[in-house]
């Protein structure tokens, strides 16, 4: 009987209701849309017992206070955001299930030993103004005052877009917390992947969220008439991308949860008669280990230098983007665990691919993630899907850890 997943889908529906374009779910920071699923989530925080605010980055947070008032918090929680043409699960099912646990254990326990907050994180996705967690950032206390400055498509700026809003970008530090006001965070968030689905499981815990390093790459070769310059004598550079592409394939291929994708290549002068003299692509690079993800990079680099020496081609690389590994807790990751295996189901242990809100709440408390099963694997997309019995599942392991931690916590 899905007790929690029937409310829990309920919300997910209404919550998906609310978006920019009309047949696609789009919901960005600091938009009309987010103000009134703010005032929908809200809503729902008060109905469960719950007193919710806007933070000075517009993160919502629902609180109630544990026995000792004003103390430290356990937060939980995932963002409320989404990119464009969106699923309805990657975030929000983080958020509801979480209000949903809350609710229970206030209505069936009483009052928790600390203090509990649910957080609907502002923006993780990025969307807006393409600089991910902005909301778990200034919560952390990590977000760059110089981000204030970057526009979004439209140009407005991400300070113009806090004061229609009706925040004050001048105090978007106010938002950070300090490290003693958090006990730890936990987070249950779909997979998006395909991990789960393969073993047969509904839920698993998250080892780490994998670090990422991305690169843009040029080759340059020569351009030549495709009709008159001898296959021998070509300086090819879209060839030696090509090479390069399967380099990194190779290498990735070759290691477990090492990923590598290159998702952008563009040629010039990009003509059907001209052999291209240059060649633009990029890499995104992620492991759950830093030290094997920076292995792996130098390999890729080599074998770039190699097929670049051998084919004559230039070769320059700027890196982009440089993120490490967030380890989940070990504490909190057996606590989760050890609810999956007292709900009767094989505790299977993966790392995330993806980037989540907890790398960012990292640098203020210990982290555990719960993943739950999504079909086909597939997210940021509207044939996202989990379905009710699984996400029963993800609910009942994170009440099980909410009442296994609080027990820990009065001992």
């Amino acid at each position: 009987m899905c007790h929690f997943a029937v409310g829990i889908q309920a919300r997910l529906d209404a919550l998906a209701a609310i978006s920019a374009e009309a047949g696609a779910l789009t919901r960005v920071y600091l938009s009309p849309e987010q103000a009134r699923a703010d005032a929908l989530v809200g809503a729902w925080m008060r109905e469960a017992g719950l007193s919710p605010r806007l933070d000075a980055a517009g993160n919502l947070i629902g609180r109630v206070e544990g026995r000792a008032p004003g103390g430290p918090a356990l937060v939980l929680g995932s963002h409320l955001d989404t990119v464009r043409d969106a699923g309805r699960y990657d975030g929000p099912l983080g958020v509801l299930t979480a209000l949903a646990c809350v609710a229970a254990w206030l209505r069936e326990d009483g009052p928790p030993p600390f203090a509990v907050e649910v957080v609907g994180f502002a923006d993780e996705e990025g969307t807006r103004f393409c600089s991910t967690l902005i909301g778990s950032r200034a919560f952390a206390g990590r977000l760059d005052p110089a981000l204030l400055a970057a526009t979004d498509a439209a140009g407005i700026s991400l300070a113009e877009a806090l004061r229609t809003f009706g925040l004050d970008p001048d105090r978007i530090g106010e938002a950070s917390r300090r490290p003693g006001d958090i006990l730890g965070y936990l987070e249950l968030h779909i997979e998006q992947g395909p991990m789960l689905e393969g073993t047969g499981l509904p839920v698993g815990a998250v080892t780490a969220i994998s670090g990422a390093t991305r690169l843009a790459v040029t080759l340059r070769g020569e351009a030549g008439h495709a009709g008159t310059v001898a296959m021998a004598g070509r300086r090819d550079a879209l060839a030696g991308a090509a090479e390069c592409v399967l380099a990194v394939e190779a290498r990735c291929r070759a290691e477990a949860d090492l990923v590598g994708t290159v998702g952008a290549i563009e040629v010039r002068p990009g003509a059907v008669n001209v052999i291209p003299g240059e060649a633009r692509f990029s890499l995104d690079l992620r492991a759950p280990d830093d030290a094997r993800r920076v292995s792996a990079l130098a390999d890729i680099e080599a074998a770039w230098r190699a097929i670049a020496d051998r084919r004559g081609l230039g070769l320059a690389t700027t890196r982009t983007h440089e993120a490490a590994a967030t380890p989940c807790d070990p504490r909190l990751t057996e606590a989760v665990a050890e609810a999956i295996a007292a709900e009767g189901h094989p505790v299977l242990r993966l790392p995330s691919g993806a980037g989540h809100d907890g790398m960012a709440v990292a640098a203020l408390a210990p982290i555990a993630m719960i993943f739950v099963r999504c079909r086909g694997g597939i997210s940021h997309n509207p044939a996202e899907f989990a379905s009710l019995p699984d996400i029963e599942v993800g609910a009942r392991v994170m009440l099980r850890t909410l009442r296994a931690l609080a027990a820990d916590h009065v001992r």
